[in-house]
C-alpha cells in the first residue's frame, strides 16, 4: 500500500469468525449532499410500504436475515433484543407504520437501499479521515463518541467495530454510528457499507452497491465505484 493513500478494510479474523460474510464498499467524491429531493423522499416511502407488504412484526424475528445478524451479535457478546441491528430497529418503526425522516439526501439512499434488501447500509464521511477504516474485533481501549451524547466510552474486547486508528465510527458492527464520520450537509466525499451476511448471496450484495452508486449519480452527482470486500480482497482504497 501507497504511505499516503487511505483504505478502507476487512481484518481477516472478521472473515474467519463470521464465514460467508462480505461487505460492498462504495466510495464516492465530489458530491452535494443536502435535504433529499422529493423524487427520492418518494422513493423511501415506496420501500417503507414494500417492506410492509413483505413482513410483519410477529414473524420479523424469524425471517432469515434478521436471525443471521442476530446471531452474529450473540457470537461477539452482545445482546441482539439490547442492542438491535440498525437494520432491525429501523424496520421495527417502520412496520409499526413509522415513516423515516429523511435527514439528508445520502442517509435517505443508504435506507432506501437497506430497505430494498433487508441489509444493513451505512455511509461514512471521508474528507474528515486522517488514516484507514477498519472492520475489525475491538481491543477495548479504542474511543467512542456517539452522534447525539458528548460522553466518550469504550467498546467491550471482541466486540466488532468499524474503526480509524483508536476512533471508533460505529460500535456494535451496525448498532450505532459516532459523531466522528457522521455525514453533514457539506459532506463532499463518502464510502457506503452494504453488509452481506449468509443468506444473503454476493450477487444481491453488488446489486445493492449498484443501486447505491445509481442514486448517488442521479441525486448527488461525483464519481463513484465499488468493490466487495472479501477474504481475497479485503481492502479498497478511498
Amino acid at each position: 500500500m501507497h504511505p499516503d493513500e487511505k483504505y478502507c478494510l476487512v481484518s481477516e479474523q472478521v472473515f474467519i469468525q463470521f464465514p460467508g460474510y462480505v461487505r460492498g464498499v462504495v466510495v464516492a467524491h465530489g458530491l452535494t449532499n443536502g435535504e433529499a429531493p422529493d423524487a427520492l423522499v418518494s422513493l423511501l416511502r415506496d420501500a417503507e410500504e414494500s417492506l410492509r407488504e413483505r413482513l410483519n412484526l410477529d414473524t420479523l424475528a424469524q425471517d432469515p436475515r434478521i436471525v443471521s445478524w442476530r446471531e452474529a451479535y450473540r457470537a461477539f457478546g452482545a445482546k441482539p433484543s439490547k442492542f438491535r441491528p440498525s437494520m432491525e430497529a429501523m424496520t421495527r418503526r417502520i412496520l409499526k407504520d413509522e415513516s423515516l425522516p429523511p435527514i439528508s439526501t445520502l442517509a435517505a439512499i443508504g435506507n432506501v437501499v437497506s430497505l430494498r434488501h433487508l441489509v444493513p447500509a451505512g455511509g461514512h464521511a471521508i474528507d474528515v479521515i486522517a488514516g484507514d477504516m477498519e472492520l475489525r474485533p475491538a481491543n477495548g481501549d479504542e474511543e467512542f463518541t456517539p452522534m447525539d451524547s458528548d460522553q466518550t466510552e469504550h467498546p467491550m474486547p471482541g466486540e466488532i467495530i468499524f474503526v480509524e486508528g483508536k476512533t471508533v465510527m460505529t460500535r456494535r458492527w451496525t448498532w450505532r454510528q459516532a459523531r466522528h464520520t457522521l455525514i453533514q450537509p457539506t459532506t463532499t466525499a463518502v464510502e457506503v457499507n452494504v453488509d452481506g451476511m449468509p443468506p444473503v448471496p454476493v450477487a444481491e450484495v453488488e446489486e445493492a452497491c449498484r443501486e447505491v452508486i445509481e442514486l448517488i449519480e442521479r441525486f448527488c452527482g461525483g464519481t463513484t465505484r465499488y468493490e466487495i470486500l472479501a477474504p481475497e480482497n479485503p481492502r479498497i482504497r478511498l
